[in-house]
């Protein structure tokens, strides 16, 4: 069974979006594996608490990913 985990910063995407990861990445996995895939197909979408990760050793936070972010 394919399985998917995207983490995501909480709050930064609506139901829409969520479901948008959840339908290219089941349409990926069917393009990789075939159609026996799309039933099997697991996706998840998990919200990760602001602080909640670090890359490198610092901490993350919405704000400051939105200050490295020239479209935010």
């Amino acid at each position: 069974m394919p399985f998917a985990n995207f983490k995501v910063p909480a709050g930064t995407l609506d139901a829409e979006q969520k479901e948008k990861i959840v339908h290219r990445t089941t349409e990926l996995y069917v393009e990789i594996y075939g159609e026996r895939a799309r039933g099997g197909t697991m996706v998840l979408v998990e919200e990760v608490a602001d602080g909640g990760w670090g890359i490198g050793d610092h901490v993350l936070t919405l704000a400051t990913l939105q200050q490295n972010d020239p479209a935010a």
